[in-house]
């Protein structure tokens, strides 16, 4: 018993030369000593008594050096990763690596300040909050981005949403006017954070620039806009707490198979459960507030209309084509050239020359793709290659011989035969074949050729406005409808003569001023 003793104990002398010269932890002299840690507490106990709690003296670090440096770093810069203040350390000297100045950055960074926030109150009526999400490339096969445009209202915390594959103005106002109509009314506010179809610059404290087209919009409709200052998410806490809320229950493992699949399912999730669920910040119900007491203090919607389209200008190339919207869509082939305006909305794509609609096309909300109708390029293959100049345009035969014969004393001369036909084109589809051969001719009666003269004639002389689009009420009977041109050619000779008298009326003078002398 007493060897095995003997073979158990420790020099307690080579334990504190372990600990206190060489400065090895308790685990690190048990190791070397091949015994137990509480054998080597017991050793040091019976030398020192209890030993101090207090932790050993720091040991020196290679960045000891450039500590004030990096604090003066870190106070100009707070957001300064540890790559780029090892680059600023290097010339000075510093030889250590990566992972040490990272922890003791993490020590020595300062803490940002924690803001306050008072809980925003508003009144019923008074405020909607507005706000995009993005939820990336979620509709399986369409490249474009899917957005959740997001109406929260400020007292009621009732929630609209609508996804969409496009943030543009037109897309924009499309959405402000379907929320406005989901709520049935107008707040005195609307809060927006700075999205540029709103605020063109916000640069505080300047006051923030807003979008001419979004003031109309908010004149037409009768509210005021106001614009979050940037980096103060909290001022629209409400619709931002609608968005997370969207992707935490709606979004997790939703499945849909297009945009109108998505929305649909949306619409009842959002009646259904969030705008009938216990709001976890007021305790109620937004539905029953909403109905109870928000919706009348809503302004009344005017019924007022406002242009949503989306719009743009193009010109038609060679392949009677213009680009849309990372799209091309084809319009007459006659127009080849020809600058024309765009307009579209959800649904359709229209194409307009002056005020003329000259092609509609529904509209392709994927990438790349030749939208085209048969119609356009009809009486194209037809056409016969013509070899002179001379020779009056298959675009312009409704100008008949008077056409042909400006053409061909246009050859003759140093005008640009392509510039006279797009423009001679334009002149036809805006004031009519008919009136624009009557210019023609009378151009040609001067003595001259040049399409700027027709269009003088056209315009000036004769006061002629481009004509406008027919108009259509959407009931076939009614479009049918046609009314023959009154004959004003009895109004040429003077009133007409009474065909009887009343026997005490006495006859007219006989009518001198043609007789001789």
């Amino acid at each position: 018993m007493s060897g095995e003793r003997k073979r158990r104990e420790v020099p307690r002398a080579e334990v504190l030369r372990l600990y206190y010269l060489e400065g090895l932890s308790i685990r690190a002299i048990a190791k070397r000593l091949k015994v137990a840690r509480k054998t080597v507490r017991r050793a040091l106990g019976r030398q020192m008594g209890k030993r101090d709690a207090s932790p050993p003296p720091p040991r020196p670090s290679l960045l000891d050096p450039y500590i004030d440096v990096i604090r003066a770093e870190l106070a100009e810069c707070p957001e300064l990763r540890a790559p780029a203040m090892l680059e600023r350390l290097r010339p000075l000297g510093y030889t250590g690596g990566l992972s040490i100045l990272r922890e003791r950055m993490r020590e020595l960074r300062p803490t940002p300040h924690q803001e306050a926030f008072l809980t925003l109150d508003f009144a019923p009526g008074q405020v909607v909050l507005v706000d995009w999400a993005d939820f990336g490339f979620a509709l399986p096969g369409v490249p474009r981005r899917v957005s959740a445009f997001v109406m929260v209202l400020g007292y009621s915390r009732m929630l609209y949403v609508e996804f969409v594959l496009s943030q543009k103005m037109g897309s924009f106002l499309r959405c402000m006017e379907r929320g406005l109509r989901f709520f049935g009314g107008v707040t005195l506010s609307d809060v927006f954070d700075n999205m540029k179809t709103v605020v063109l610059e916000h640069d505080p404290p300047r006051d923030p620039v807003f979008n001419p087209v979004f003031v109309e919009y908010a004149a037409r409709r009768g509210f005021a806009i106001q614009a979050c200052t940037p980096g103060e998410a909290h001022q629209k806490g409400g619709v931002e707490r609608g968005i997370g809320f969207i992707r935490t229950r709606f979004w997790p493992g939703r499945r849909f198979s297009s945009l109108a699949d998505l929305n649909r399912q949306a619409s009842v999730w959002r009646d259904t459960f969030a705008n009938a669920r216990e709001h976890e910040l007021t305790g109620k119900v937004p539905q029953l507030v909403f109905e109870h007491e928000e919706k009348r203090h809503l302004k009344p919607l005017p019924d007022r209309p406002f242009d949503t389209d989306d719009r743009d200008t193009a010109t038609v190339n060679k392949s009677f084509r213009i680009r849309f919207d990372r799209n091309r869509y084809s319009v007459p082939w006659r127009l080849v050239g020809q600058p024309v305006t765009v307009r579209a909305d959800d649904d359709h794509v229209r194409v307009f020359l002056g005020p003329k609609q000259v092609a509609v096309h529904p509209r392709c909300w994927d990438i790349g793709h030749d939208i085209k109708h048969d119609s356009h390029e009809r009486g194209l293959r037809e056409q016969k290659p013509r070899s002179a100049a001379s020779e009056l345009p298959h675009a312009l035969e409704a100008t008949g011989e008077t056409g042909r014969r400006y053409f061909q004393v246009l050859a003759a001369g140093s005008r640009s035969v392509r510039r006279e036909t797009l423009r001679l084109t334009l002149l036809v589809e805006l004031f009519g074949a008919a009136a624009t051969t009557e210019a023609i001719d009378e151009v040609m009666r001067t003595g001259h050729v040049g399409c700027e003269y027709v269009e003088y004639v056209l315009r000036h002389k004769k006061k002629l406005t481009p004509a406008a689009p027919p108009l259509r009420l959407g009931d076939v009977e009614l479009d049918s409808i046609t009314v023959a041109e009154p004959d004003l050619a009895i109004y040429d000779n003077g009133p007409p003569t009474p065909m009887t008298r009343d026997p005490g009326t006495p006859a007219p003078p006989p009518d001198r001023s043609h007789h001789d002398d």
